[in-house]
């Protein structure tokens, strides 16, 4: 495996490889791996001929009281276990290289970013976007690869991609949890002994609401109550920001659940903010 610095390099190489016939798939990540991450990693390798890997904390995505500052960094572990994953470039560029002196120019996020994360964290996806453009022009991939962990962000991305004709081909891989069922994250690593026993009743709340829907449910406010219902029963949040049932293609709230649907959460345990999803199907019965 090649560490990358420049973008200058970067773009070399993989234009080398395109030129001899070589399919190049790309994972962007923030660092503090783990296996959430490196399934991406091992779905690219699967799928393609080179794989890259990029690392790079982005400081337009933190708001102001955000935790850019104390956000975990080991690159050094980073780039053993991308090696482990089948990575060939790990890329590492500096804040300087992505964002140079008199850097001007930024994406504006549309509509799907406007709900949820965009309400809660505004000017997030406008940061986030600009570097995943800016990262996609360095590494000119044939595939993204995502994680479905962060939906809303898999969708806004993907609209970008689709409006500005980008060429490379957006690929979304399932969340990957830990034993107990909580979504990985970089930021579990937040949380301490009490706080993680409390987190695990997140992926349950959502579990709870999936088990409504099987039995019949199909009303979205009865749906949303449940996970809160059982939020505050296991987990006892420190604060819950959204619990949304929303059509997977807009991201818009759904009344009832008459065709598959996303139920989206955020809540913060602790100083921890922790996101989930899962997706949620009628059953044939109605109630």
């Amino acid at each position: 495996m090649k560490i990358v610095r420049r973008p200058a390099a970067m773009r070399a190489l993989v234009r080398d490889a395109r030129r001899r016939g070589k399919t190049v798939g790309f994972v962007p990540t923030m660092g503090a791996l783990h296996d959430g991450h490196l399934s991406l990693v091992r779905r690219a390798r699967r799928d393609h001929d080179r794989v890259v890997v990029s690392v790079f904390v982005n400081p337009l995505q933190f708001g102001p009281r955000e935790d850019y500052r104390r956000y975990p960094r080991d690159h050094r572990l980073d780039a053993r276990l991308c090696r482990a994953a089948g990575c060939d470039w790990f890329f590492l560029p500096t804040a300087r290289a992505v964002y140079p002196e008199r850097f001007q120019t930024f994406v504006v996020a549309g509509p799907l970013a406007a709900r949820w994360e965009g309400a809660v964290r505004p000017g997030h996806f406008g940061g986030v976007l600009t570097v995943v453009l800016k990262l996609l022009n360095m590494v000119e991939p044939d595939t993204l690869y995502l994680g479905q962990k962060d939906a809303q962000q898999a969708a806004v991305v993907g609209a970008m991609m689709r409006d500005l004709d980008l060429p490379a081909r957006l690929a979304v891989a399932p969340i990957v949890r830990e034993r107990d069922g909580l979504a990985m994250s970089s930021r579990n690593a937040y949380l301490g002994p009490e706080d993680r026993v409390r987190a695990a009743g997140f992926p349950r709340a959502l579990a709870a609401a999936a088990a409504l829907a099987r039995g019949g449910a199909r009303d979205a406010r009865r749906l949303e109550r449940e996970v809160k219902r059982v939020l505050r029963l296991e987990t006892k949040p420190d604060a819950i920001d959204y619990v949304a049932l929303v059509d997977p293609r807009t991201l818009l709230p759904v009344a009832r659940l008459n065709r598959r649907a996303l139920l989206l959460a955020a809540i913060r345990v602790g100083r921890t903010r922790l996101l989930d999803n899962r997706f949620l199907t009628p059953s044939r019965g109605k109630r």
